[in-house]
């Protein structure tokens, strides 16, 4: 079909054709589209949920669209709160889970509009804060085309040009449980193929972001990315560079920390986008003594997604020290290039290469401080003579630090005796940890700098602490 041509009337795809079945979606969501369809209101399942119910995947958020004006929500449920200034949300709260309630919106929108901030799953837009001086009264974009403002309320034919890829401009109707496509979507989802409503030049401008949802949903759901969406993203990728660090964040976390980290951060450097979201982790990618870094985060990436896969927790705190480690070795060695630079000048590179990185992606201090402390623990793991050196494992930083140790020894960036030593130890009794250390000789020279890698020396340095990390 025409990308730049979508039917005002939809194919109806009815229940005997498609195998989403009422029993997959939450009772909850359920009683939200069987009310307003009571009190006289279309009610929609919408996008991404969709998407997920028609591939046999359970959806992880249940969104309802409408007719409804979110204060004609707010009337029909007690449990309902009005969220955003953008874009009004009803928001209907069931104990733990929320079901998001949005009201048809423009396609072209050019009256009304609050400060953005984010996007939901099916990629319709959110409140992201915007200049105060741009009149929010009118629809406005950027120099390079982004979208500032943009808010109205609309028709559903007019609601599907809001969303970003046809996999998720499908609407469920519960009125008698059939599927509406207005742009192909169901064929797309069946072929598993991502591709984007609108011209793909267009649509990038009018938010770069969705080149990195478009790096999402091929990592997540194993699609491929239809030609003509695909081409424009490394043309574009430099428009990232205007989209605010604290949204990135957010896009970081679903690109990293949702199950299939490894398969999104080769797309990432694929497409040129890695670059923009970390521009001194991808320099240093690309310099023979720092390469390994990468590998290492490829490492700790598909670990990451194992452990997602098992249900077991993560940090961001550990996957930006494996984002950054690169970074902060080759500042590290600018610094001071002499084989064992000391702690001081560790701390240092972390902290510029801290400050760089939230220009592009603003990482909470939260996670920015216990990452710092991880990395300047890895020190420490070179000494293992005395009983002074036990008191590592008291850290409460000892656990996260010792497992990207563990990465480090995978990548070949530390010795591998050196990782089964730490491992080998955790596991004796107190008494047998003190004979063991003491056991040992003092450590006359421990390796410090880049892993083994040449370093240019610049000066020398008198050395105030512990060898530097590896």
């Amino acid at each position: 079909m025409n990308d730049h041509v979508i039917p005002t009337q939809p194919v109806v795809i009815p229940r005997s054709e498609h195998p989403i079945s009422r029993s997959a979606i939450s009772s909850n969501a359920l009683k939200v589209l069987y009310r307003l369809n009571e009190a006289g209101y279309q009610a929609f399942l919408v996008g991404g949920a969709v998407r997920d119910l028609l591939l046999g995947i359970r959806p992880k958020d249940f969104d309802v669209a409408t007719n409804a004006l979110p204060e004609e929500v707010r009337r029909l449920f007690r449990n309902c709160r009005l969220i955003g200034r953008r874009f009004r949300l009803a928001h209907v709260h069931f104990g733990s889970e929320i079901i998001e309630v949005a009201t048809f919106r423009a396609a072209a929108a050019p009256e009304r509009e609050d400060p953005p901030e984010g996007e939901n799953e099916d990629g319709v837009e959110g409140d992201n804060e915007i200049p105060a001086d741009v009149d929010t009264e009118h629809r406005a974009v950027d120099e390079t085309g982004r979208i500032l403002r943009d808010n109205m309320y609309g028709s559903i034919d007019e609601d599907v040009w809001r969303r970003d890829f046809t996999a998720n401009g499908l609407y469920y109707n519960v009125e008698d449980f059939s599927v509406w496509d207005f742009v192909g979507g169901v064929e797309d989802v069946r072929a598993r193929r991502l591709r984007l409503i609108g011209d793909p030049d267009d649509r990038y401008r009018e938010d770069p972001v969705r080149m990195l949802r478009a790096v999402r949903f091929a990592a997540k759901l194993n699609f491929t990315i239809e030609p003509r969406t695909e081409e424009p993203i490394g043309r574009l990728a430099y428009l990232l560079d205007g989209v605010p660090a604290a949204r990135l964040f957010d896009e970081s976390l679903k690109l990293f920390l949702s199950g299939f980290g490894a398969p999104a951060y080769r797309l990432l450097r694929q497409y040129s986008l890695f670059d923009h979201l970390f521009p001194r982790s991808a320099a240093a990618f690309a310099l023979p003594p720092y390469a390994y870094a990468s590998d290492m985060l490829e490492i700790g990436l598909v670990n990451t997604d194992a452990r997602i896969a098992e249900d077991k927790p993560v940090t961001p705190t550990f996957l930006f020290a494996l984002l950054l480690w690169g970074a902060v070795l080759r500042e590290m060695n600018e610094l001071d290039g002499g084989p064992s630079p000391d702690l001081a000048v560790l701390m240092q590179a972390c902290d510029t290469v801290l400050r760089a990185q939230q220009l592009r992606i603003a990482i909470p201090r939260r996670f920015a401080a216990p990452m710092r402390e991880l990395l300047m623990l890895q020190p420490r793991f070179n000494r293992r003579s005395g009983v002074k050196s036990l008191a590592l494992m008291q850290h409460p930083r000892f656990r996260a630090a010792f497992d990207f140790l563990l990465v480090r020894a995978q990548a070949g960036a530390a010795d591998p005796e050196l990782a089964q030593w730490w491992t080998q130890i955790q596991t004796l009794p107190q008494d047998q940890r003190v004979q063991m250390v003491q056991a040992r000789p003092p450590e006359a020279h421990v390796e410090g700098g880049t892993a083994g890698a040449p370093a240019k020396r610049r000066r020398r340095r008198r050395r105030r602490g512990g060898p530097a990390a590896t």
